[in-house]
């Protein structure tokens, strides 16, 4: 199988590809190891219709490495606002320092994996994708097509050793780049979670999920676990045209970045309600948020009073809110507190 399915996959890449920003158009030389590395973490449980904004954002901001690590990181982490998972942000800056400081990415995943943010996955792929080095490349769409290619009966997470040794075998020594990208286009297009088209699929006579009868039934996953709903409380302090920010803590949700005061809610506990200032305040609504692990529901409280809240914080303009570099969930929270009165 391993011969057929690399030549398969890969005539169907040249004619298929997607044309994306980070990658290298054909005939144009290898691609731009930081273009491959800020897409690669930007991707990571990301949607490529939601980074391609952010990734033109950035390379536009920072076009090179070395600019990067010149930042700020409160200026890219407010850059990266709206994208999620801010520990990758932290861990830009930190690369690209050291990766400026170093002249240039290393080009074996062994060296790219010491990296902060860099796991077995992302180094396996600008190993590939940006040096041509052959290294198995397994994320959630690779995972599938491989799974079902050869009808993995294991259950995750028990399956993923069978699966990369099976990536392993097809995987082949020339274009590996191009054929870990070909198996990511394919799982997204293709192969995809639910009703795969199998008639268009470059490799649906090898497969053997297919001959089945049944390839959405791989990857064989166990049932999901219902995720935890938790309950917190961010307050709205508004004084001549500003309102108050703060620094969420080091540590937790939204580590370091600016929000809204809070309750003291976390992923493992609900908030206790205990408003900043004593005084008046007004409900101006719930905002409902999704992280990986827990739902929250957090009710937003509008100040009325004009005692000055204590601790560290700094005043914004609101007219210039969307320069804090707000999380989503605050910056939904903010746009709440700006209305009407409940």
């Amino acid at each position: 199988m391993a011969a057929s399915v690399s030549d398969l996959l890969l005539a169907w890449y040249d004619r298929h590809r997607r044309s994306l920003p980070w990658r290298a158009e054909p005939g144009a030389g290898p691609p731009d190891p930081y273009r491959v590395w800020l897409s690669e973490i930007m991707l990571q449980q990301t949607t490529v219709a939601a980074v391609k904004p952010y990734f033109a954002a950035f390379t536009d901001r920072w076009p090179s490495v070395t600019d990067l690590a010149a930042a700020s990181e409160d200026d890219v982490m407010a850059a990266w606002a709206g994208l999620g998972y801010y520990s990758r942000a932290r861990n830009l800056v930190k690369t690209a320092r050291i990766v400026a400081a170093r002249g240039g990415f290393p080009d074996s995943e062994e060296e790219l994996r010491a990296l902060p943010g860099l796991g077995a996955y992302s180094a396996a792929a600008i190993a590939a994708i940006a040096f041509g080095r052959r290294a198995v490349v397994v994320d959630a769409n690779v995972e599938r097509v491989v799974a079902r290619l050869f009808a993995v009966e294991e259950m995750l997470p028990g399956a993923r050793k069978a699966i990369r040794a099976h990536t392993d075998e097809i995987t082949p020594v020339c274009r590996a780049g191009d054929f870990a990208q070909a198996m990511m286009d394919l799982g997204s297009s293709i192969c995809t979670p639910r009703n795969p088209a199998c008639l268009a699929c470059p490799l649906a006579h090898p497969c053997r999920a297919r001959a089945t009868g049944d390839p959405a039934r791989y990857p064989v996953k166990p049932a999901k676990k219902a995720r935890p709903v938790r309950h917190g409380t961010a307050f709205w302090i508004e004084r001549a045209g500003k309102v108050w920010l703060v620094k969420r803590p080091a540590k937790g949700v939204f580590a370091a970045m600016r929000a809204l005061p809070c309750d003291g809610w976390s992923a493992r506990e609900d908030g206790d309600g205990s408003a900043p200032l004593a005084g008046t305040w007004q409900d101006a609504g719930t905002v409902r948020h999704g992280f990986t692990h827990f739902h929250l529901e957090l009710t937003v409280r509008r100040y009325s009073g004009d005692a000055d809240p204590e601790g560290e914080g700094e005043w914004w303009p609101i007219d210039r809110l969307e320069e804090a570099g707000l999380p989503t969930l605050f910056s939904n929270a903010a746009s709440l507190a700006a209305g009407p009165a409940s």
